[in-house]
């Protein structure tokens, strides 16, 4: 069996191995993950341990994260097929203005990116986009990457996002969600500023051939957006719109507060603050979206669609909690913990590099949260790489967390279906999504890492 720095070598072959299957040969991450931790099993932990290691991980991680990943990815799709992914945005605008509208764009795209994909997301704002860009006459790059990049922070930041949320359960925060979610906001300042300065600069650099004609047909994108509005017939009110989102936030808010003060006669409060039951909360509302704007009929192939989304990312999740299982028990984190002096100078770098890594080979940042986490293991685990590398607490877990979101989108480019969502959507060149979304990409990564070390030296 390996042992040493030959199962640690055998590891690194483990991951390459993974990374040329699911980014050169095309090979799906759930295949990729399951059959290199099948191998690493099989070389490093006795014959009669491999059946039970393998399932003891799958099992022990959709136990903590499945029914999380579907209610938030189920509340997203609903909020987006409503059409309350339009109203939330409306009321941005009208909040922050059409004297700003990158920052317009930059907000409203974090908010619907909380319980959208980030690819579903640009999809509903584009037309916003286009409108906002004809009656303001800003540049159509500008506007575009100040919302691909509101997007893209809070979908591997912020919960319920299926990317956050698996890291969250995989590092032992499953119910702890309302730290992730306010450590993510936090942590999104870091990255929101610098791409906002970022994308009003790009703007200048990058024009496309369009924009010349922008005078030809100046009411196109608002007639676009209003037969978008128009297609989804009765849309929902702004509370209801907001409600599948926050009222969620509300319960985990007193569930938390309850659980830290010991507020043991407040037994419903904390019923009410765990995160299945919050979301389920959520769902409710969202089934009451759908009553608002008759799309009770609906229901069924919302909920179909839904399962189909999800069922990879559940998949994925699972496989990545088996490689984090085998790699526990082969006693690579033994090993870790004997070294950790010269792994801990990396700190909170480690898993941004090593997240930065997986997502730059293969390019879907939900696969590099997931394959990372499940690498860290849990904090409250003596034998987890986390503990190893001295994050023991939930504030620690929590900034883990985030380093992986900010490695995640480190960087977007030709092997990220994000990137052409962007590109293509907006009317850009590749050439011009290496110089926008790409780089864009890059701040806002490099910037929240910056952000995560300073707040890890008085947090950690």
């Amino acid at each position: 069996m390996l042992t040493g720095f030959g199962l640690l070598f055998g590891l690194l072959i483990a991951i390459v191995a993974m990374i040329y299957m699911i980014a050169k040969l095309k090979v799906h991450a759930f295949v990729a993950i399951m059959l290199v931790s099948i191998v690493l099993a099989l070389l490093s932990l006795p014959i009669g341990d491999v059946a039970n290691t393998i399932r003891d991980g799958f099992g022990g991680t959709l136990r903590y994260i499945g029914l999380v990943i579907i209610l938030g990815a189920m509340i997203g799709i609903i909020v987006e097929k409503t059409g309350a992914a339009l109203t939330i945005a409306d009321t941005v605008v009208k909040l922050v203005g059409k004297k700003r509208p990158e920052l317009s764009m930059m907000i409203m795209g974090w908010i619907v990116s909380i319980p959208v994909f980030c690819d579903s997301g640009f999809i509903i704002l584009d037309p916003i986009r286009k409108s906002i860009g004809k009656v303001t006459k800003k540049s159509s790059v500008s506007l575009a990457i100040a919302l691909s990049l509101g997007l893209y922070v809070a979908h591997v930041f912020i919960p319920p996002t299926p990317g956050p949320i698996a890291a969250a359960a995989s590092v032992g925060l499953a119910d702890n969600l309302l730290l992730v979610m306010g450590v993510g906001a936090i942590v999104s300042v870091f990255a929101l500023v610098p791409s906002y300065f970022f994308a009003l600069y790009i703007g200048k650099k990058v024009v496309l051939e369009d924009e010349e004609d922008l005078d030809d047909n100046p009411n196109a994108a608002q007639e676009a957006y209003d037969a978008l509005k128009k297609s989804y017939g009765k849309l929902p009110n702004v509370w209801l719109s907001f409600a599948p989102i926050v009222v969620p936030i509300i319960f985990l808010a007193l569930g938390t507060i309850a659980r830290v003060l010991d507020w043991s006669f407040l037994p419903f409060w904390q019923f009410l603050g765990d995160p299945i039951i919050a979301l389920s909360i959520g769902m409710i509302f969202g089934v009451m979206l759908l009553y608002i704007t008759d799309r009770m009929g609906d229901f069924s192939s919302i909920t179909n669609e839904n399962l189909k989304i999800v069922g990879p990312i559940l998949f994925i999740t699972a496989a990545g909690g088996v490689l984090g299982r085998v790699i526990a028990n082969a006693g690579v984190v033994a090993f870790v913990t004997d070294n950790a002096d010269a792994l801990k100078v990396l700190g909170i770098l480690f898993p941004f590099i090593i997240a930065a890594i997986l997502k730059i080979a293969q390019g879907s940042s939900t696969v590099a949260i997931v394959t990372t986490a499940a690498l860290m293991g849990f904090y409250s685990d003596a034998g987890s790489v986390m503990t190893a590398l001295g994050f023991t607490t939930p504030i620690a877990a929590a900034l883990v967390v985030m380093a992986i979101g900010a490695g995640s989108m480190t960087v977007s480019h030709a092997n990220d279906s994000y990137f052409w969502v962007v590109t293509n959507m907006t009317g850009m060149t590749p050439e011009q999504g290496y110089k926008t979304q790409t780089v864009g990409s890059l701040i806002a990564g490099v910037s929240s890492i910056i952000g995560i070390l300073l707040l890890s030296l008085f947090l950690i």
